[in-house]
């Protein structure tokens, strides 16, 4: 029995228990939660947007739209640039795990989530610096060739796509407008052109998809999918013939 609940009640008074009025507490088995498992359409999304990103890089006419996008934003900016860009692009990654720990039902444990969350973060590391130094595009603002995909972007939107997988579409939205806000901050500042923002929200979606799509295999490989066993002894309190009781509960 899986998911048994067996339920013991002892008096210690002579005279035969009865359990009208007892004080108990009963526990609840937790339903397991629904792996998200890989799909090819999946990758659709993330796959378009860093394709017509890198075609941003040398393609004429999207190098010409994101010049004009940059001289939007200039004149937008005037002097006054925006710094906290780079400590903001974490939020969406932080409250991916904690909000589950301040009550908000969330689709997995939280060890589960930080599992989850590390794969993600690994991915994203490799395919930013990897898709940096092999595409080697030039920042607006300097001589460095780093520019393609923005890094912060790709941070904000896996932890947008991670707390949508995790929370579910309300919270999801609102991650993906913060996320998009990033990548605004990103043009904004003359950090990135407008293709390096578009191809960061693909690496960042695709990341936060490799991090569950791996959750099932680490769940195995750390042996999470073990059922295990658990009693609970909790004093009750007979009303009827005034004595104290004791209420185990076992699971296996």
């Amino acid at each position: 029995m899986s998911a048994a609940l067996v339920w013991l009640s002892l008096s210690v008074s002579a005279q035969e228990p009865v359990l009208a009025d007892t004080i108990a507490v009963e526990t609840a088995v937790a339903d397991q939660p629904t792996d998200i498992r890989f799909r090819p359409r999946q990758f659709i999304l993330p796959a378009a947007l860093m394709t017509v990103g890198a075609f941003g890089v040398e393609n004429g006419w999207l190098v010409g739209l994101k010049n004009d996008v940059r001289d939007g934003f200039e004149d937008l900016r005037g002097d006054h640039r925006f710094h906290g860009d780079g400590v903001l692009r974490c939020l969406p990654v932080v409250a991916n795990v904690g909000l589950g720990l301040v009550g908000v039902k969330s689709r997995h444990p939280f060890r589960e989530r930080i599992a989850a969350t590390a794969t993600a973060s690994i991915a994203f590391g490799i395919l930013t610096n990897v898709t940096k130094h092999t595409i080697k595009e030039r920042r607006p603002d300097s001589d460095k060739h780093d520019a393609f995909p923005s890094g912060h972007t790709a941070m904000a939107f896996m932890g947008a796509e991670l707390m949508r997988e995790e929370y579910g579409n309300g919270w999801g939205a609102g991650a993906y407008a913060f996320a998009t806000g990033i990548a605004f901050l990103r043009l904004y500042n003359d950090r990135h052109w407008l293709n390096d923002v578009i191809g960061g929200a693909g690496v960042g979606i695709l990341s936060a998809r490799i991090g569950y799509w791996l959750l099932p295999w680490e769940r195995r490989l750390l042996g999470w999918e073990k059922k295990s066993s658990a009693i609970v002894i909790v004093p009750g309190y007979n009303a009827e013939y005034r004595t104290p009781m004791l209420s185990m509960a076992a699971r296996w």
